[in-house]
């Protein structure tokens, strides 16, 4: 349901997002810290999904405040394309399969992403003016 076209329209309502290259892919930033990229499949990444068929969509990685709130929008958004593969693993952020995602629960992930590294003063401004 939801694009890069999506998520490079939400992200500009972010303020202070700039938008870089990471290892050659799109990468929306904070004060200097990437909070939401694009992130296409390794091989390493395809192999382990073993005989299991990975999502073929656009895929976008989020940053999330720590490894509780990961366990919890994966419990509470497992069937909303929210997912996690090994590489991963102890690493405080969550995949979206962009095609399943509606745009409201886009919108609230990549806030939430972006809070995470806004300064306190910049967080407060913008969501008092929500």
């Amino acid at each position: 349901m939801a694009t890069f076209d999506d998520v490079e329209r939400l992200v500009a309502r972010l303020p202070e997002t700039v938008e870089t290259t990471r290892y050659g892919n799109r990468t929306w930033a904070v004060a200097g810290k990437a909070y939401a990229w694009e992130r296409p499949f390794s091989k390493a990444d395809l192999r382990r999904f073993g005989a299991e068929t990975p999502p073929d969509g656009q895929i976008l990685a989020v940053r999330v405040e720590d490894l509780a709130e990961k366990e919890a929008v994966l419990a509470a958004r497992e069937t909303d394309g929210f997912f996690t593969i090994p590489h991963f693993d102890n690493y405080a952020a969550v995949l979206i399969e962009l095609d399943k995602v509606s745009e409201p629960v886009l919108r609230e992930a990549l806030l939430d992403g972006w809070l995470i590294f806004a300064p306190k003063e910049l967080a407060k401004a913008h969501l008092d003016g929500e």
